[in-house]
């Protein structure tokens, strides 16, 4: 059963991952993720159905396109792998019981807003890292799944206990309030050249998904990991001092890290300290 129910998580995951690559496509065209079939990056010929398995059609055509034979990107079979790999991580972090075949409708629906709620977070990630561009119909899809968990919550102490917690809501409001008043605050100093307006809309779903504390340990690792980055590639010669790098990978990252990690994180920092 625990395989078997792993295996079916993962190639959930693979599919998920597959839209995630054809909505940055999309995105970086200026077009809607739902438009359409699929069709090369390269040639625009559109995909048959053998063309989008995922992972697999990458290898048995060797990396290329069927049509125009030219090179595709590796980000595809990675996008897809990573994403499957988050959804594996996010059942055996949020409903560990599923792997033994116990289902409950309340858990289920909890873990089903943290995969659509992952996914949105991989569309930013590689949206941003590819176009400079953080999707507003990634962040309204994120919202609405964390908006959905929140929801779900409230439901399921009302159904167990008589009475929806509301003051449960007060870590990620005040995540939110934190995390998007602090990257407005820079914003607005800035006028907008130490981030863009996404970033401000972003950290503020992160505060919304995590609460106070998590939110800012996320904050805190995506400036270390920009900074490394930015010191990285400045090194190598790939980037100025005055080039831009996007953020929005970062900050995808330390919510991720968070998200999986931040009490063990802070049991460790505890007992360090």
């Amino acid at each position: 059963m625990f395989w078997f129910i792993l295996i079916s998580i993962f190639i959930l995951g693979l599919i998920a991952g597959s839209f995630v690559n054809c909505a940055v496509f999309r995105f970086g065209e200026g077009e809607s993720a739902l438009d359409g079939r699929s069709r090369c990056p390269k040639c625009r010929h559109k995909l048959a159905w053998h063309d989008l398995i995922p992972v697999a059609s990458f290898f048995i055509r060797r990396g290329r396109c069927r049509y125009c034979q030219k090179p595709i990107s590796w980000q595809y079979p990675a996008v897809e792998l990573v994403v499957a790999g988050l959804f594996c991580a996010a059942a055996w972090r949020f409903y560990p019981a599923v792997f033994a075949g116990h289902f409950s409708f309340f858990p289920l629906f909890e873990l089903s807003a943290w995969w659509i709620f992952l996914a949105a977070m991989a569309v930013v990630f590689t949206a941003d890292w590819r176009w400079y561009l953080i999707p507003d119909g990634a962040l309204i899809a994120g919202l609405i799944a964390v908006l959905a968990l929140r929801a779900g919550v409230l439901a399921q102490d009302y159904f167990l206990f008589g009475r929806a917690d509301f003051f449960a809501l007060a870590d990620p409001l005040s995540g939110a309030a934190f995390a998007g008043g602090l990257f407005l605050a820079m914003f607005l100093a800035s006028r907008g050249k130490w981030m863009g307006f996404g970033d401000v809309k972003l950290a503020f779903l992160m505060g919304l998904a995590l609460g106070f504390w998590p939110v800012l340990l996320a904050v805190f690792l995506a400036n270390l990991f920009g900074a490394i980055m930015g010191l990285i590639m400045v090194l190598a010669k790939k980037k100025a001092m005055s080039s831009p790098i996007p953020f929005g990978p970062f900050l995808v990252a330390g919510l991720l890290i968070s998200l999986f990690f931040a009490p063990a994180i802070l049991d460790w920092y505890l007992l360090a300290g």
